[in-house]
């Protein structure tokens, strides 16, 4: 309840910022629009006296001051209800055609149509009564120039404030039903926006919230999302989400099953000591040579737990590393390192182990490949492979190891890919895509047997990763077993 009524709020505050800043603006422009319409008509309306002025002007020429002239004139032009009035620069009137006793009419210098002709040239003035005949005019005043007189005069022009003038000047309002019209189609626009967008993000929340509460979430990717940009926002979203939970409930089995199958390997080494040893203790009488053999036996079983918990060490070092708040700690430890020279050290340290399976080395690498990685991951990955080959690869009797560099115009990252190949009875191919996994085995009692912790290529995988490579196993054409992987230089 509180996640609608919050998404209904939003969506009311959204609608509500932008529906004001839209009224606002179809107010400023309707506003305009009004101002506008009505200086044109009015401009329209003094443009047409002017037009009487001249035409009076350019007909009477110097016959203006005539008054008979100007008063004939007049009659032959008559406009119902129209007054013209010529007036000097000193504002005073000369002649009116509505009133021929001019001498008792005031000074009309600071009429505000006469004096905007005088300074500019023409000029007009809205609804002012008249002080003669009381009546609300229409101001129309334009300046004239006489040549033979050599003087300067005004001639005015009004028209009475008729019911007909009024409607002329007023604006139309036709465009004000079209403007609420679009407002109002508009809004419905934006309030089906704002509704769509509010439901969607009160759908995230819910989301949120229901993740936060470590609810059930598996019907929420089949909900059904807008196909535009907040759908794939919202799927992206959830979709990373499902993923990092995913990826935390791998993390939790991976753990898991390490702790199980830890368990499980640790229990064979030590219940076998704890029986050697009892044997030992409750039988004081023992032939030496019998207890000599029991002490050996717990030796190599403790040599067998020491190497796992070696291993167990080096995975969590590994898993150290996929972490981004150790990763900067780890990184400091790489440092340019030749790679044959830590081939030759692990086939050194493993020369004995060869000689005894029969098996001989072709190394195939080019005089220096230097990378810049962990120098004890590195062993690790070249001891561990070829320690897998001695036990496992029955039969074979020669180990390739290669490595080049990789080309590609897509990365500016140097690459190099290693790849050792033995021709032993190899892996069936069902099992080349398990083989990385921790403690997985092909032959489930084979790995005890010849002493193997089941975890060597599980460090070879993410001690590679780890440099940016890949790995992957493939059996050898003519039968062995090649495992290929890729380094970062």
């Amino acid at each position: 309840m509180a996640t609608s009524l919050r998404s209904k709020s939003f969506q009311h505050n959204l609608f509500a910022s932008v529906g004001i800043v839209f009224l606002l603006f179809v107010f400023c422009f309707m506003f305009y629009q009004y101002r506008r319409e009505k200086e044109y008509k009015i401009d329209v309306m003094h443009s047409r006296l002017q037009m009487y002025n001249y035409e009076m002007v350019q007909t009477l020429g110097n016959r203006l001051s005539d008054p008979s002239a100007f008063y004939r004139y007049n009659a032959d032009h008559h406009i119902r209800g129209l007054r013209v009035t010529v007036i000097d620069s000193g504002g005073r009137v000369l002649l009116d055609s509505h009133d021929r006793e001019v001498a008792h009419l005031a000074n009309h210098l600071q009429r505000r149509e006469v004096a905007q002709a005088l300074a500019k040239g023409n000029g007009y003035d809205i609804k002012r009564i008249s002080e003669s005949t009381h009546e609300t005019y229409f101001y129309s005043a334009t300046r004239f120039y006489l040549p033979d007189t050599g003087k300067r005069i005004v001639v005015r022009a009004a028209v009475p404030y008729s019911a007909e003038l009024t409607r002329s000047l007023q604006a139309d309002y036709s465009y004000v039903w079209y403007t609420i019209a679009i407002t109002l189609l508009l809004g419905l626009v934006l309030y089906r926006n704002t509704s769509r967008i509010s439901r969607h993000i009160g759908y995230l929340r819910e989301f949120a919230v229901k993740a936060e509460d470590g609810k059930q979430l598996d019907h929420e990717l089949e909900r059904r999302l807008p196909d535009d940009e907040l759908g794939d926002i919202s799927h992206t979203i959830i979709t990373l989400y499902w993923n990092l939970r995913h990826s935390e409930e791998e993390k939790a089995r991976i753990k898991r099953q390490l702790t199980q199958n830890a368990a499980h390997e640790l229990k064979t080494p030590a219940a076998s000591i704890h029986g050697y040893l009892e044997t030992i203790l409750d039988n004081p009488d023992m032939p030496e040579a019998t207890r000599r053999h029991f002490l050996e036996r717990c030796y190599a079983q403790s040599e067998r737990m020491s190497r796992l918990l070696q291993d167990m060490s080096m995975l969590t070092k590994l898993d150290e590393m996929d972490n981004p708040s150790t990763r900067s700690d780890t990184a400091s430890d790489r440092q340019p390192i030749d790679v044959v020279n830590v081939v030759n050290a692990v086939l050194d340290d493993t020369a004995l182990s060869m000689q005894e399976k029969g098996m001989t080395v072709s190394l195939q690498m080019p005089p220096h490949v230097v990378v810049n990685a962990d120098p004890s991951l590195i062993y690790s990955v070249f001891r561990n492979i070829i320690d897998n080959a001695i036990a496992y690869a029955t039969g074979a009797t020669l180990l390739t190891i290669t490595g080049q560099r990789q080309t590609s115009g897509s990365t500016q990252t140097t690459r190099y890919e290693f790849a050792i190949a033995d021709n032993g009875c190899g892996v069936e191919a069902e099992h080349l895509g398990r083989i990385f996994e921790r403690f997985y085995r092909v032959d489930k009692g084979r790995s005890r047997k010849l002493g193997g912790t089941g975890l060597g290529l599980a460090i070879v995988k993410n001690a590679v990763a780890a440099h940016g490579g890949t790995v992957e196993a493939e059996q050898t054409p003519g039968g062995g077993l090649t495992i290929r992987f890729t380094i970062e230089g």
